[in-house]
């Protein structure tokens, strides 16, 4: 491993997760549970991660855990399928793909996401940028709130805290940052996203990823 490593949420941060993309999680969840009253607002469920968000549904509808690991599966399935043949597209978020190229060669690069991993994959392997991320990856799998998610990785990663940096564009990425006690940098293309951030106590904010890049130039001295 390098001496740093920059780790990114995924949805806001390196891809713009689309409404249709949103429309094919809750229609693979239509095979086993009633979908049309769902609530589309990530935010409302109890915890913000697509293994919990599934688990929770299948609760509200009296429906085993059981069969969370067939909704994953079909969803999986239906993702796949429909990325590969051109029906979804993933969109990109710009500057992203230059802003892991320039850090590639100087530090690790990582994911920690609220997507199961493999959706993660399937969506930045359409770009072309999963190489750049899958060594250090995990996704909402086994749940938890985002700080677990993170802590789960940081698990694998021995570096002192201060050459590690998260950056995200959700208050849940903020706590994840500073419950992990790491470097956080907040992006997002919105203007009230960033207020918000700010609002909270995030003093490294990023509007595009050229700026994000500067930030952590200083951060880590390169």
């Amino acid at each position: 491993m390098k001496n740093a490593i920059v780790i990114f949420d995924v949805d806001g941060v390196l891809l713009q997760l689309t409404q249709p993309e949103e429309e094919l999680f809750f229609t693979a969840l239509a095979d086993f549970v009633p979908t049309q009253a769902l609530s589309r607002d990530w935010n409302s469920y109890r915890i913000r991660n697509d293994d919990d968000i599934i688990s929770e549904i299948l609760e509200r509808n009296g429906r085993s855990q059981a069969l969370k690991s067939a909704v994953v599966a079909n969803y999986i399935r239906r993702l796949e399928r429909a990325l590969s043949t051109g029906a979804l597209t993933s969109h990109c978020i710009a500057g992203a793909e230059r802003l892991l190229r320039n850090l590639a060669p100087v530090a690790s690069l990582g994911i920690a996401t609220a997507n199961l991993r493999e959706a993660a994959r399937l969506r930045l392997l359409s770009h072309n940028l999963w190489s750049l991320v899958e060594t250090h990856a995990v996704g909402a799998d086994g749940g938890g709130h985002k700080h677990e998610i993170l802590a789960r990785l940081l698990k694998t990663i021995d570096l002192p805290k201060s050459r590690i940096i998260y950056i995200g564009d959700n208050l849940t990425d903020v706590i994840a940052g500073r419950k992990n006690g790491v470097q956080f940098i907040g992006f997002s293309t919105d203007k009230l996203r960033r207020e918000q951030l700010a609002e909270h106590g995030v003093t490294r904010l990023s509007v595009d990823h050229a700026t994000t890049l500067d930030f952590i130039r200083q951060i880590l001295g390169v």
